[in-house]
């Protein structure tokens, strides 16, 4: 394709980034797939365009390594919020996705914070195919008289999110399998992404994520959020966490405007043309 790129991570999570302010870049589902297998093509969990975006600043387009595109993505909000505020030299950055308008902060040393806005909490934001109580939906996973995990939170961060809580951690093999079973469930007619937390006091608690298109992931911003908003709901944690995730750790605040807050770091991996 010829078009020269930024390869960017935010813990762990990574994409290849693309200008497309001055020139279109609409690559198919195949083309997107070539370009984040790990194999054969540059690797990535997203590929990111930067687009034009009328009033605002810039709009951010987002593919997941599957090919498909969707509405958002946390991790890589703070990563083209760096890159815009490092060209104009600003503090400051907007930008619009398909999940609505965001602005990213700097937040020093190669720290990024991002007011993700309102989560969406009605279950006809997140979206579920029947109305529920979005705090503790009618799902579970392993034996119906005896599940290992039941009544996730749902959320919505501009893309939809459930949150299942448990007293112990859980291996990979376990949040493949069982991410990949809910990601397609009925209940979520736009498909979900898969949270698995466990709360460790008050103010911290761990996750993963498996991440709708992308499968298991490093880490998810939206997912963070959206993870802090579900324990708070359900008076497991304050409105304020440390998330630990597996690439690393974000600062997750559901402040008291309703915004969530998210904070973390970026880095920038390379450059290179894509063939």
């Amino acid at each position: 394709m010829g078009r020269p790129f930024v390869k960017m991570n935010g813990l762990g999570n990574d994409f290849v980034v693309v200008e497309a302010r001055a020139e279109p870049f609409m690559p198919t589902e195949d083309e997107v797939r070539a370009i984040c297998d790990r194999t054969d093509g540059e690797g990535c969990d997203q590929l990111i365009a930067i687009e034009p975006a009328g009033d605002c600043q810039v709009f951010m387009r987002v593919w997941n390594a599957d090919g498909s595109q969707v509405e958002t993505c946390g991790n890589a909000l703070r990563c083209l919020g760096w890159l815009l505020m490092q060209a104009s030299g600003t503090d400051r950055a907007e930008i619009l996705t398909a999940g609505g308008l965001t602005r990213a902060y700097a937040g020093g040393d190669q720290r990024v914070s991002v007011d993700m806005g309102r989560p969406g909490l009605d279950w006809t934001e997140i979206p579920l195919a029947e109305e529920m109580d979005t705090r503790g939906i009618e799902l579970q996973i392993g034996p119906i008289d005896n599940p290992v995990l039941h009544t996730p939170g749902a959320v919505s961060m501009g893309n939809p999110h459930v949150t299942f809580f448990a007293a112990r951690d859980f291996d990979d093999a376990f949040v493949t399998a069982s991410g990949s079973l809910i990601e397609r469930h009925p209940l979520f007619p736009e498909g979900v992404n898969v949270g698995f937390a466990r709360v460790l006091g008050p103010e911290r608690i761990r996750l993963r994520v498996w991440e709708r298109g992308a499968g298991l992931t490093r880490a998810c911003g939206t997912g963070a959020c959206a993870a802090l908003v579900a324990a708070n709901r359900k008076g497991l944690t304050g409105r304020t966490a440390t998330m630990e995730l597996d690439g690393g750790e974000l600062e997750i605040d559901w402040r008291e405007d309703g915004h969530v807050w998210m904070t973390g770091p970026v880095e920038v991996e390379r450059t290179g043309t894509l063939g």
